[in-house]
């Protein structure tokens, strides 16, 4: 392997990478022991954090163990002492669940499923201990100290797991790292990784592929180019490499795998996979090979009719608890400007079918006839049309539109079959005569009043980030995931996260 052109610079041991295409990578300081000590101190952090959330957790269920089973005779003091007897099984269980090591618990559902199971092995190792030394436990304290448990433990990790994604953004906590093939899915992974900081990468540099004039991988450079890359590594003070794998042959990735993990360097290979859930993912062994099977998406059968009676229910439940706020929002536009209550607007539903999207009226009742003259103030690119202090919105409509209120009208359309709660945004036909040929697939279910659009940025989202999103939802969807799309567009709205 060999190292993309560059410009040393010896005495700051950094590389400058120049790209005609994509302009350079800018020299940053090496740094990696202070970074490294400061990954340690914050794994030993979490542990003493953790235990001072397990210690609360444990206190906090023995009195309430004393206060909801007074029949335990059993005295608090005694619970206490054992508690403090098999404190030390706290942080091994945590440790032998891995829940201190980054590439395990990167999804939140992960680290729920570990902490949840290091919290039972602990659990029962206390009522081991409790046989031993002959201190009886009382099953009520079980009951009480398991969810008590799950609370405490589990809320101290989601204020950790946002703790460590700020100090991320703020560029701290990052592992630096080569990216190992400068072609396509090399560079989307840069622009992806210095794009969000929160995954912890801080990318220094590209190595690429060496070839012969022919085409034709040499063995013998390839060989040599393997070590080269390790001495990179080692020089750049990198603490892992991520390998874009269509950049290079099979043979040549794995003896660069070899070379580097035996030199304990991380080592990240890439799937060729881009916009697929991970937990459609199996890997499973096919002789040598380990192959990834991909899950089909089932939105047919049970889990289509547990959608529509999902969508008939929430959005029913929402119209009777918002009728009073309805009547107001009714009143406010018709007393403060001409024209209907409502707004109606054609937009693409599943299959391509047309349909009126309803939505309470923000704007004055001629806007459509201003689009010109406002049409040079747009700020969104791609078909997208958004202007953030639109001239048209009236004084109740700003507040509607910030407040997402105007949306609620659309829970007609999704009782009409229209929509759904969750979907792709509804498009505008406008829209679709701009669209690359891949993103009609997202007609392939009902547009929806919240989606992964929403709970992304909303109108932050430019034109080609919107379609992406909807894609990914279009071809990832499970029930489970329309469920954590509605929990998460709560706080969405609530803070108003790209709303104008």
């Amino acid at each position: 392997m060999a190292l993309a052109p560059e410009k040393e610079i010896a005495s700051a041991g950094v590389s400058a990478l120049d790209d005609p295409n994509h302009g350079a990578l800018e020299p940053r300081p090496t740094g990696t022991r202070a970074r490294s000590v400061d990954g340690v101190n914050a794994k030993l952090v979490m542990l003493m954090v953790d235990l001072i959330a397990v210690m609360a957790a444990l206190w906090l269920s023995v009195q309430l163990n004393a206060r909801f089973n007074p029949g335990d005779p059993t005295a608090p003091e005694t619970y206490f002492a054992l508690l403090m007897a098999t404190l030390p099984v706290w942080p091994i269980a945590f440790t032998g669940q891995a829940l201190y090591k980054a590439r395990f618990i990167t999804r939140g559902v992960d680290e729920g499923w570990r902490t949840i199971k290091a919290i039972m092995l602990s659990i029962v190792s206390v009522g081991i201990a409790s046989i031993a030394l002959g201190v009886p436990i009382d099953r009520g304290w079980y009951g009480l100290a398991i969810p008590t448990m799950l609370a405490v433990v589990g809320a101290e990790r989601v204020v950790a797991r946002v703790w460590f994604r700020r100090s991320r953004r703020s560029g701290k906590l990052l592992r630096r790292v080569l990216i190992v093939g400068k072609n396509a899915e090399g560079w989307l992974m840069k622009e992806m990784l210095d794009a969000d900081r929160s995954l912890g990468y801080d990318v220094v540099g590209f190595v690429e592929d060496y070839f012969e004039a022919d085409g034709v991988p040499s063995q013998t450079q390839s060989l040599r180019d393997t070590d080269r890359t390790l001495e990179t590594v080692k020089r750049l003070e990198c603490g892992g490499v991520v390998i874009a794998a269509t950049a290079m042959d099979v043979g040549i990735s794995n003896r660069l795998i070899r070379t580097l993990t035996d030199n304990d360097v991380h080592v990240e290979l890439s799937s060729t996979l881009c916009d697929i859930a991970s937990d459609r993912l199996t890997i499973r062994p096919l002789g040598r090979f380990p192959m990834v099977y991909i899950e089909p998406v089932r939105r047919h059968g049970w889990r289509a009719k547990a959608k529509q009676a999902f969508d008939l229910t929430v959005a029913t439940g929402l119209l009777v608890a918002f009728l009073p706020l309805l009547a107001v929002v009714v009143l406010a536009i018709k007393l403060t400007s001409r024209g209907p209550v409502f707004f109606a607007q054609e937009r693409v539903g599943r299959d391509g079918k047309l349909f009126k999207v309803l939505k309470f009226r923000t704007m004055v009742d001629n806007a459509e006839d201003l689009l010109d003259e406002v049409r040079h103030l747009n700020e969104a690119n791609g078909p997208l049309f958004k202007i953030k202090d639109d001239p048209r919105i009236t004084g109740p409509g700003r507040i509607l539109r910030k407040s997402s209120i105007d949306e609620l009208p659309q829970l007609i359309n999704v009782l009409r079959g229209e929509m759904s709660m969750v979907g792709p945004r509804p498009a505008l036909p406008s829209e679709r005569e701009q669209w690359d040929p891949s993103l009609h697939n997202r007609l392939r279910v009902k547009p929806g009043i919240t989606g992964m659009w929403q709970v992304n940025g909303r109108s932050n989202a430019e034109g080609g980030d919107y379609g992406q999103l909807d894609l990914y939802y279009v071809d990832n969807w499970t029930l489970v995931t329309d469920l954590l799309i509605m929990l998460r567009t709560i706080p969405a709205v609530l803070f108003q996260r790209g709303a104008h």
